[in-house]
């Protein structure tokens, strides 16, 4: 059986497997487990040929040749699979090199984890890779070629590639550790920078550019009308909208005479040097079909080469003589076959992809070589220049020559004063002139054109001289020294207790003057306004937060979910919070146990900057293990002052989140070695309910903990705990209390056994003389968790209502209610005392029927924005929801 490709996954941000962006394939090697590289004939030397580059790889060996030796040694194919997904991608021009394979509890089934820059070429890659191999092995298509597989590849690459000029702009963002997001993966467009410090470019052109000096650039009579009126030199020109008015205006300013589009750009349907009146006529169809406005400008020939100044910041940073498209002729070969010579250069792709573009060839080149008394079939002596473009433009074939250093003084001050005139940020100045080491006005050159976005790769390629590094000055002028380039990021995670965790840490953030985006399981909130609803806690939700021009601090909660499907959606993060790693979604996604759960977690605080903090539970084994994993500093928060872990990093001059009883009440202490410092007592937390809810007690500590972290004050924090609430406005689905006819009615979202140990606790402390609850438990769920689940539901309630979620999860109706309620039975709960109702409002308005003064409802819900309003509205004669807790009689 060939090799096949079973699943796979594209993590976008750290990952349970790198911290950098992979791909994982789950692949089935079959038979194969059984026949390592070793034992197959022929393959290592075979593959070797075709990729013999594949020789560069350490691989664990950690030298050259390394990989070499393991696939002579024997290997497993899906190592081999990793290792060939890499180096096609190498080959296709992606910087990649980082990739492990890992066997699973499957016997052949491997996962293969390897390193991408394009999602989809990486995707590609290994496709391609996995089809090699099975040729090389079974031969089993023989269409197959290596080399068309490898062009596929190639031209995917091509496609997917920034441009020379965006990519030289986002390897020095990277270099200067500045976020880059794509906001288009088939464009240029692309976000430098997280929220509010954010800058956006697309190609050269960047956020800082003038739209009125686009608009005056892309109008050449305006640009040259500006310019003349303040002396620089410019040709003499005339716009005109047909062919008439065109013969006109080139005997009015005289011959030569260069006709070109109001707005066109790259040089496209430019004619120069037309010498009479027939020559504009043939030639003035070509202008006029590549302007948008339909108008052409007449302009004056000016004799010289063709030099582009690039002006950035109102500074020069390079100059460029650009060549024509041309060949070179060998009196051997014909002009056709030295285009196709001069294009097999590996240089040379379409369009603006590589550091050279292929020569086409058109009518406008079949035109040239007549005006010069050439064909295609003609065979140039050796040494004749032979021009095939009018213009010197990169985009149409031509090469460049560095000549930065060349330029004299004069035609510096002039190129600076000309991008200012029009008011670009990023220029490119065009200036017609014979020698540009001699001052303008002294040889009737001119500046025939100001360009915006100009492309910078006949700068940072040049195809004669030194490379120059135009993109720094431009994220300089984007990001001066010192400028943010990012919004602090706190990312929390855990089993229990995020949302309402994520929520605190906002609200204090909020209370110390931040504008804050905040994402959560339900929905996106920019500066308290909800913006998205539904389960927001994913990779994608955090890039819409990151993306947002108007956040200033981002609290993102971060699922286990999300990061097993596509990673983190930030490379780092300021402050990272584990709440706790306890029993929930075992079975699922791979995960099986606590401790891969826990590993899943952990990618969160080891994505923290260095000189950060990650906050922890020193009372969870889990969290507490992931100090060794930890890249910033770590904070301990717990609800026990004698607590060993936290002792002990207290006396190595730790920080600690400590709640401590003092004098009969209990207070949250920030402990910083030797220094402690109150904040505030829990009884004036109203998510507390007077200290009744221990599980917001310890999602205070941990908020605190971030709060420090984030460097918030004293009182921002005290300030934030006074005022957050667990009103369903503002945490929704948690905790929320409502007094309905005498009774008192709690909605919340519980869903594993702790969460239903830390509310079975709640119900205890509230101390109601009898309890109603409405239970469920996702279909998704092992047997034994929902069991336990009910286990500890029936020690705690006196009666219960039964309901169903109504996405099963797998599961048959009825079949999930049927296990609670035998367990209701089983631990000792009266079988008149469940009431089996699977829709959860029949069920809700079931628990309420039930209900009677005094009471305390507790509705478990899958849906707690339609079940609070169900029980509002069951209240509209007269309720009050519940702001103050202690106003209540307890």
């Amino acid at each position: 059986m060939p090799i096949q490709i079973l699943d796979s996954r594209i993590y976008r941000g750290p990952n349970v497997w790198a911290r950098v962006p992979v791909i994982q394939l789950r692949v089935d090697i079959g038979e194969l487990e059984d026949r390592p590289t070793n034992l197959i004939p022929g393959f290592t030397d075979e593959l070797m040929s075709l990729l013999p580059s594949l020789y560069n790889h350490a691989c664990s060996l950690g030298r050259p040749g390394g990989f070499l030796e393991r696939m002579r040694d024997g290997t497993w194919m899906g190592h081999v699979l990793e290792h060939v997904a890499l180096e096609m991608q190498t080959l296709a021009g992606s910087d990649v090199g980082r990739g492990l394979t890992r066997s699973t509890e499957t016997r052949g089934i491997y996962n293969v984890i390897y390193q991408y820059v394009q999602p989809d070429l990486g995707m590609a890659a290994g496709q391609a890779a996995t089809r090699l191999l099975n040729w090389l092995i079974y031969r089993d298509d023989p269409s197959f070629s290596f080399s068309a597989e490898m062009e596929r590849v190639t031209r995917l690459a091509e496609r997917l590639a920034y441009g020379p000029s965006t990519k030289a702009l986002v390897d020095e963002a990277e270099r200067r550790d500045i976020p880059v997001i794509r906001l288009d993966p088939r464009r240029s467009l692309v976000q430098l920078g997280y929220g509010v410090h954010q800058k956006r470019i697309w190609a050269t052109v960047t956020s800082s550019t003038s739209n009125i000096a686009v608009d005056l650039a892309s109008n050449k009579r305006l640009t040259n009308q500006l310019l003349q009126n303040v002396g620089i030199p410019v040709p003499r020109a005339r716009t005109v909208e047909d062919v008439e008015e065109a013969v006109a205006a080139a005997r009015a300013i005289g011959y030569p005479v260069v006709l070109k589009p109001l707005d066109g750009n790259h040089g496209r349907g430019v004619r120069i040097n037309l010498r009479d009146e027939a020559e504009v006529r043939e030639n003035f169809d070509a202008a006029f079909e590549e302007s948008r406005a339909g108008t052409v400008v007449v302009e004056s020939y000016i004799r010289g080469k063709d030099y582009r100044i690039l002006v950035i910041g109102g500074k020069i940073v390079a100059c460029a003589e650009r060549v024509p498209a041309h060949v070179v002729g060998d009196g051997v070969h014909t002009v056709e076959e030295l285009i196709e010579i001069t294009n097999n250069d590996p240089r040379r792709g379409i369009g603006h992809e590589k550091v050279l573009t292929r020569i086409s060839i058109d009518e406008a080149v079949v035109a040239l070589l007549a005006k010069n008394d050439l064909t295609l079939t003609s065979v140039p002596p050796e040494g004749m220049f032979v021009q095939l473009r009018l213009t010197g433009n990169m985009s149409t074939g031509g090469t460049s020559i560095d000549r930065t250093d060349e330029i004299h003084p004069d035609n510096v001050e002039i190129a600076e004063q000309a991008a200012q005139v029009i008011g670009l940020d990023v220029a490119g100045i065009d200036m017609i002139v014979e020698d540009i080491t001699q001052p303008l006005k002294d040889q009737g050159g001119a500046i025939c054109e100001v360009n915006a976005g100009p492309g910078f790769r006949m700068h940072t390629h040049p195809t004669e001289g030194p490379p120059r590094d135009v993109a720094r000055p431009v994220l300089d002028l984007l990001f001066p020294p010192g400028a943010p380039t990012r919004i602090p990021i706190v990312a929390v995670t855990g089993t229990n207790g995020k949302t309402t965790t994520s929520r605190m840490i906002a609200h204090i953030l909020k209370m110390a003057g931040y504008r804050v985006g905040l994402t959560t399981t339900d929905g996106i909130y920019i500066d308290g306004t909800q913006i998205l609803k539904g389960d927001m806690s994913g990779p994608q939700s955090a890039q819409m937060v990151l993306q947002n021009p108007t956040v200033e601090y981002a609290v993102l909660e971060t699922a286990r979910g999300g990061i097993i499907r596509s990673g983190l959606g930030f490379d780092r993060c300021n402050v990272a919070v584990v709440t706790n790693v306890t029993s929930d979604h075992l079975g699922l996604g791979g995960i099986d146990s606590l401790e891969e759960l826990a590993r899943v977690k952990a990618v969160v605080p080891a994505s923290t900057f260095r000189d950060g903090y990650v906050v922890l539970n020193a009372d969870n084994k889990w969290t507490v293990e992931m100090t060794n994993r930890s890249r910033g500093e770590v904070i301990f928060f717990t609800m026990d002052e004698h607590n060993p872990v936290v002792a002990e990093h207290v006396r190595a001059r730790g920080k600690a989140i400590v709640l401590r009883e003092v004098r009969g009440a209990e207070i949250i202490y920030i402990v910083d070695g030797r220094r402690e410092t109150a904040v505030l007592d829990v009884r004036h937390i109203p998510a507390t309910f007077e200290g009744r809810a221990r599980v917001n007690i310890k999602n205070a500590l941990a908020a605190v903990g971030a709060a420090l972290g984030s460097n918030v004050t004293l009182e921002a924090m005290r300030n934030g705990l006074r005022t957050f609430t667990t009103s369903f406005y503002q945490t929704p689905g948690r905790l929320n209390l409502l007094e309905v006819a005498g009774y008192r009615v709690v909605v919340d979202y519980c869903h594993n056994v702790p969460g239903m140990e830390e509310l079975a606790d709640f119900v205890r402390r509230m101390m109601a003389g009898h309890t109603i609850g409405m239970l469920a438990m996702p279909g998704d769920r092992r047997d034994e968790d929902i069991i336990n689940f009910s286990a500890v539901a029936a020690g705690v309630f006196d009666e219960v209502i039964v309901r169903e979620d109504t996405n099963l999860r797998g599961r048959k109706p009825g079949e999930v209610a049927e296990l609670i309620r035998q367990t209701l039975i089983a631990n000792g709960m009266a079988e008149d005392k469940i009431t089996v109702v699977l829709d959860e409002l029949a069920a809700a308005a079931a628990a309420l029927d039930r209900a009677k003064p005094e009471d305390l409802v507790v509705l478990i819900a899958d849906q707690p924005e339609a079940v609070w309003e169900a029980v509002v509205q069951r209240g509209t004669q007269q309720w009050q929801e519940v702001a103050r807790p202690r106003a209540l009689p307890f």
